[in-house]
């Protein structure tokens, strides 16, 4: 598939959302609402579950599937309570040491008035901040779109996993293509040149992990998180947060 297709494949109508992997990975899922500051952003889901007998927190940025809930969810567009609701999770997770697992499915941040009152832009920059000083696991795992800020908000993890037909970009192709080219036509030319398929940024190091899409995706996916948790576990909590510092660090950083 070229880049272009799969961009198209990330954003595909039937493709499976946030809420089908939380309810057919985990078990006894509570979902957790609200950011106690201004109000509850539906564009994520988060809450405590169970990965066969391990307690974690689960999150996870959700778009919907008619059209309704696709309104409802605003299109998987988040606000700045949706990433404080992620954030508040992923500290009460820290409290009590339940590993984080994120799911990251989105075209990127709101980016209307009312997002940027409310402080879009500081909301996203301290997820980044505390998220790499978390001294429990995080695993992120891009399981469709992973656009700009708005992914990245979710994806400071020790372990970035991708969907072999996700994508994951600084900008959108068409956004990126009306930049370079002024012409937004040119969006396959900008897909392959922006290298955000999983094949592209598993070989430069950014993810860890490319995740098939077959049959046993839901299976593998739980077999694979015990797996990892299962290392992390014996990681030190402030070796932990160092480990995935410098991991980020290292991103972008080539010799000859």
């Amino acid at each position: 598939m070229t880049a272009y297709e799969k961009v198209a494949a990330a954003r595909a109508k039937d493709r499976f959302t946030s809420v089908d992997f939380i309810h057919l990975i985990f078990s006894d899922f509570t979902e957790m609402h609200g950011d106690r500051r201004f109000g509850d952003d539906p564009a994520v889901v988060s809450g405590i579950a169970r990965l066969d007998t391990l307690c974690v927190t689960v999150i996870g940025i959700e778009k919907g599937k008619t059209v309704k809930e696709k309104a409802e969810r605003n299109f998987g567009s988040v606000h700045p309570e949706g990433y404080r609701k992620a954030l508040r999770q992923m500290k009460l997770a820290e409290k009590f040491k339940r590993p984080v697992i994120c799911f990251v499915d989105t075209s990127g941040a709101y980016c209307g008035i009312g997002a940027e009152e409310r402080g879009q832009g500081q909301a996203i920059a301290e997820n980044l901040m505390e998220m790499m000083t978390l001294k429990i696991p995080v695993i992120s795992i891009l399981i469709g779109e992973g656009g700009s800020g708005g992914a990245l908000a979710l994806a400071v993890a020790d372990e970035v996993w991708m969907l072999e037909n996700a994508i994951y970009s600084v900008i959108s192709p068409e956004g990126c293509a009306s930049i370079l080219w002024k012409d937004s036509n040119k969006v396959k030319e900008a897909s392959a040149c922006l290298k955000m398929t999983a094949e592209d940024l598993y070989a430069l190091g950014v993810i860890e992990k490319i995740i098939p899409e077959n049959k046993d995706l839901f299976a593998n996916i739980k077999k694979e998180l015990m797996v990892v948790l299962a290392k992390y576990k014996a990681c030190c909590t402030e070796e932990l947060a160092q480990k995935r510092y410098m991991r980020f660090r290292r991103i972008g950083d080539f010799y000859d």
